[in-house]
């Protein structure tokens, strides 16, 4: 009788077992196939010392999802390992709970850029950066560019020109000063790298007059085919003692006082950087150049040219003599046409 009683016993445990293992299988099936309920895309905050389980219960609070808990024991139990990735998710309507686990294990967090424009100097990348969506702001606007320099470890370096014109990828919790070091990094390798194979018989003496003549380069023109013209220009002035004479090098002199135009007084008023009065570069880069101008600087073009003056389309008359350059003053700028420009129209309006 007792051994009749066992095998009831024994068999009602069996079933009560496979019953309860195939509720909780079709359970954790529909929790993990259930679309999000969401109208519209909204994004999913995860921050630094979130676990899974807190974020699928802030999900199930909001009436994104159910079964927070079954989904908790998924990540426990088929995940196990898996890191999750503090950042910004990107949810979208009918994604299932199942594309939210697997995309929260990648890390496919949501990835923001930041450009810092070739020619730019070093006040407007910081604006750039203050402006940035989402960018931690470490490096507040009262820090003059000396405390910045020092606070990203660079102390007694002058800023400009010292950071790569490029798009950067950030995410939630990148501060602007991670953003700095990585464009301060790239300037550094590519600069290295332009430097070794340079021209032979160059009159600049170093890796960072090449950068300084580059900015003068990048500043005076914005077509690509011109950079070793002008640069072969400015090298031929070096060569035999004759003054730079170029414009964005005043301007940047000038400060906040230049306001739009050049006068005959700016062009005599002396400045570190005025290079109608100091002979050859420049104390520093007065912008960021890219690539192109630093190889330009390293590899200027051959001939005789020693003049250049803007056409008004962006692009530039070289001129041999003097005599030349001044018929072509009087030819481009002393007759403007009202849709003069020194440098290239944006592309939008042409």
């Amino acid at each position: 009788m007792f051994g009749k009683f066992l095998a009831v016993s024994l068999f009602l445990v069996i079933v009560v077992g496979l019953t309860g293992g195939v509720w909780g299988f079709l359970t954790l099936q529909r929790a993990l196939h259930q679309p999000l309920q969401l109208s519209e895309p909204q994004t999913l905050v995860v921050e630094a010392g979130s676990s899974p389980g807190r974020v699928f219960a802030q999900l199930e609070q909001q009436g994104v999802l159910e079964g927070g808990s079954w989904l908790r024991r998924y990540w426990q139990w088929q995940m196990e390992g898996a890191v999750l990735h503090v950042g910004e998710y990107a949810l979208e309507p009918e994604m299932t709970a199942a594309e939210l686990l697997h995309m929260m294990e990648r890390g496919d967090v949501v990835q923001r850029s930041l450009t810092l424009v070739e020619g730019w100097n070093f006040r407007q990348v910081r604006s750039a950066l203050a402006s940035a969506d989402h960018l931690q702001q470490t490096l507040p606007a009262q820090l003059t560019d000396a405390e910045v320099m020092a606070a990203l470890g660079y102390e007694g370096e002058h800023p400009e020109g010292r950071f790569f014109p490029d798009t950067y990828q950030y995410t939630l919790g990148m501060s602007d000063r991670a953003i700095l070091q990585r464009a301060h990094e790239r300037m550094a390798v590519v600069l290295e790298e332009v430097w070794a194979g340079r021209d032979e018989g160059l009159p600049i003496s170093s890796a960072y007059e090449a950068l300084i003549l580059a900015s003068i380069v990048e500043k005076e023109t914005g077509v690509p085919s011109e950079r070793a013209e002008i640069a072969g220009v400015f090298t031929r002035r070096l060569r035999i003692g004759m003054r730079l004479q170029t414009d964005p090098t005043v301007i940047y002199g000038l400060g906040s006082d230049y306001q739009g135009n050049i006068r005959r007084r700016h062009l005599q008023q002396p400045t570190a950087y005025n290079t109608y009065v100091i002979d050859g570069l420049p104390p520093t880069p007065i912008a960021m150049p890219g690539r192109e101008a630093i190889e330009a600087a390293v590899h200027p073009a051959d001939g005789k040219s020693l003049y250049f003056v803007a056409k008004g389309d962006g692009s530039h008359v070289f001129s041999n003599s003097l005599a030349e350059h001044n018929r072509a003053v009087r030819a481009y700028q002393l007759q403007r046409r009202k849709d003069y420009r020194s440098s290239p129209a944006p592309e939008s309006a042409q």
